[in-house]
């Protein structure tokens, strides 16, 4: 009897033994690295700019490309009221301004991750305004922003007036990402491609109290004071980059008023060439001493508060004419690389994306990119042309104290574009109007949250070691089968 199971168990021992061997090598197969998902990070950039502030808040993964982050628009809030530099007075109504939004945004940005978020205040030409005329003003106005912020469940990372260059830069990284000039995926080679450097855009950014021209010449920047240096998805960029303080809409058409009231004095009625007739609007002579845009100490205007009421006269070359006397062009004499006041610029190189102000303004004018510059011009005279009983019941829906500033709007955009900057007639069709590109808002605030990306540590993708799925699964059919049979055997063995 005892003879008879003996090869039994060999057999059984010998089954098991070629069975922990093939688990063996099964368990030594080259494993994989599986990726976990990465981690979503956020973070929010206030705007405060000059007439509003809007509150935009970003997220991307922790994973990284080439260190820096793909970042994307979740939320974009506007804030009521004026801009923060308006609060002047009132300090501590700037802080409370930004509660709504800041409430919004917590809603959007999951409860756990909160505290980690980066929160920024970037404020503009109206705080730099500001600063230049009551320097503490504009510190106590920053000072109340920052308690408010301080009380939320997020990482206060500070409020700080931007400089103009900054402002100008951050726009033209904004308008690259979004259209993908700096980085692109190709589904067909499974990788992200750098595409060619001619298909970098420039950018043209229009506010209330400042304007900005960014872009990469063909050249190196010669005035190193209007140089400005990115590194972006592991490229250097180079690029030129000015803005022009008090050459924003709003306080350009303080200083046309201003002039137009200086050279009429003493007085009390003055004609606007670019107002449509039948259109008037009193101003106080206060108005004009509240911002360093208009000269508080020109002595052609009458002492006191007294009031000047400009009546439109509709005259469209009239009106183009007041508005080129804004720009000082004889400060350049016979130099190419010139735009006004003496400022250098490069020539202009590539396409341009003009948003903000530009794009409204061409939006109202229902103006696309690729028309003829004769066309522009052909539609702003018809408009200047216009009575103000024709505009206003044309446009029940538009803001009454906007539509009648549409003429001179138009006019200082075509004499900054031509006469400054530089275009003409070809180039013109290389300017392309956008205020939006997919999802996002066209600006610098997301050119800023991109860059600073690049300040925050970057997470290694988390993995952990795996075996492929199918030999994972036969190893462990092995390994169970293994441990059965082996316990069989020991329960013969016991038995014999």
């Amino acid at each position: 009897m005892v003879a008879d199971k003996k090869p039994f168990t060999s057999a059984i021992i010998g089954a098991l033994v070629a069975l922990s061997v093939i688990a063996l090598v099964l368990s030594l197969v080259k494993v994989e690295d599986v990726t976990l998902p990465p981690t979503v990070k956020y973070g929010m950039v206030f705007d405060a700019g000059s007439s509003h502030t809007s509150l935009f808040v970003y997220e991307w993964d922790s994973d990284k490309e080439n260190d820096t982050g793909v970042v994307s628009q979740t939320l974009s809030c506007d804030v009521q009221g004026p801009g923060i530099s308006s609060y002047a007075s009132d300090p501590s109504k700037a802080g409370d301004s930004l509660r709504e939004c800041l409430d919004k945004a917590l809603k959007v940005v999951p409860a756990a991750k909160q505290r980690d978020v980066p929160a920024y205040l970037g404020a503009t030409a109206g705080m730099r305004l500001l600063r230049e005329q009551n320097s503490s003003a504009a510190d106590q106005v920053l000072a109340e922003v920052t308690k408010t912020m301080q009380e939320y469940p997020v990482d206060f990372k500070g409020a700080r007036i931007l400089t103009g260059e900054e402002e100008g830069a951050y726009g033209w990284i904004t308008i690259n990402y979004l259209l993908d000039s700096f980085t692109k995926f190709s589904p067909k080679a499974h990788m992200w491609l750098r595409p060619e450097a001619a298909n970098i855009f420039g950018a043209l950014d229009l506010g209330g109290a400042s304007t900005q021209i960014s872009f990469m010449p063909e050249g190196s920047v010669l005035n190193q004071n209007e140089a400005s240096k990115f590194t972006l998805y592991g490229y250097n960029y180079n690029i030129y980059t000015h803005s022009y303080l008090c050459y924003g809409q709003n306080e350009m058409l303080k200083r046309l008023a201003k002039e137009l009231i200086a050279a009429s004095a003493p007085s009390t009625r003055v004609y606007h060439p670019c107002y449509p007739k039948g259109y008037n609007e009193t101003v106080r002579l206060s108005a004009f001493r509240d911002s360093p845009c208009t000269d508080r100490s020109d002595a052609r205007l009458p002492l006191g508060d007294s009031t000047v009421t400009l009546e439109g006269r509709g005259n469209a070359s009239g009106c183009l004419a007041a508005v080129r006397e804004l720009f000082n062009f004889s400060a350049c004499g016979q130099s190419r690389d010139c735009t006004f006041d003496g400022v250098y610029q490069p020539p202009l190189r590539g396409q341009f994306i003009a948003f903000s102000a530009f794009y409204y303004n061409f939006k109202f004018l229902n103006l696309t990119e690729g028309q003829p510059l004769a066309t522009a011009r052909e539609a702003i005279e018809q408009l200047c042309t216009r009575s103000w009983e024709d505009l206003s019941s044309s446009y029940p829906k538009e803001n009454p104290k906007r539509l009648p500033k549409y003429c001179a709007n138009a006019n200082y955009i075509l004499t900054l574009l031509l006469d400054a900057y530089k275009f003409n007639e070809t180039s013109w069709k290389n300017i392309f109007f956008q205020m939006k590109a997919g999802s996002a808002d066209i600006g610098w605030t997301l050119g800023y949250m991109l860059n600073l990306t690049n300040m925050i540590p970057a997470e290694a993708p988390t993995r952990v070691k795996g075996h492929m799925p199918s030999l994972w699964a036969a190893a462990i059919t092995f390994i169970i089968l293994t441990l059965v049979l082996g316990l069989t055997a020991l329960l013969l063995l016991l038995w014999v």
